[in-house]
């Protein structure tokens, strides 16, 4: 499986928007989230601002939180065995549900899902205040785990002091920075994407 794997330093920080970037970079790709929680629809989202190619098969859990606890409230246990890892043509760009050490189940996190997959991975960080440890301390479980790391993308504000100490106590690349839209258009996100490296998929 070629593609990329995106994941966050914690819940809210853009993974969606950087998701429908990365498709915007990549057309051919395909996009998955292959848990979501909560009322929001991201794979809908990342339609709207792309028009791409999406996968909408995967565990889709109503309440806002943690997956393992969303699937508890419902009586179900997720089962990374049994979630299907869709088989496309073309590379794919996966978005993660929070962050790498999320529970999925009672023994597995999303780092697990991120090892089964074993695509190289993209970390969405913010640019604020705490970025710099929660981004190395996501580094670092990923390095743990023997990942292959894409890059990391700082989303908001900038901010020339976090991104050089991320890029020097991380021993990674910073390969973009991403504002806040205002408005969050397709046409807005489409000429910003044109801006990121074209060969992160290989």
């Amino acid at each position: 499986m070629r593609g990329l794997f995106v994941t966050g330093t914690d819940t809210g920080v853009g993974k969606t928007i950087l998701s429908a970037a990365l498709m915007r970079c990549y057309p051919e790709a395909h996009y998955w989230k292959p848990i979501q929680t909560g009322p929001d629809d991201d794979t809908a989202e990342v339609c709207r601002l792309t028009g791409g190619n999406v996968i909408t098969e995967g565990i889709r859990l109503p309440d806002p939180v943690s997956p393992h606890l969303a699937a508890r409230r419902v009586e179900i246990s997720i089962d990374l065995d049994s979630l299907v890892k869709p088989v496309t043509a073309t590379p794919i760009i996966v978005e993660g549900a929070g962050g790498v050490l999320v529970p999925i189940n009672n023994s597995q996190t999303m780092a697990d899902l991120m090892m089964l997959l074993g695509l190289p991975v993209i970390v969405a960080a913010r640019t604020t205040l705490g970025t710099i440890n929660h981004t190395l301390l996501t580094i670092e479980a990923l390095r743990s785990r023997g990942m292959q790391m894409a890059g990391v993308v700082m989303i908001g504000d900038g901010n020339a002091d976090n991104r050089a100490a991320i890029e020097h106590y991380g021993n990674v690349a910073v390969i973009a920075e991403m504002p806040r839209f205002d408005p969050l258009t397709p046409e807005s996100l489409a000429v910003w994407a044109e801006m990121l490296p074209k060969d992160l998929i290989s």
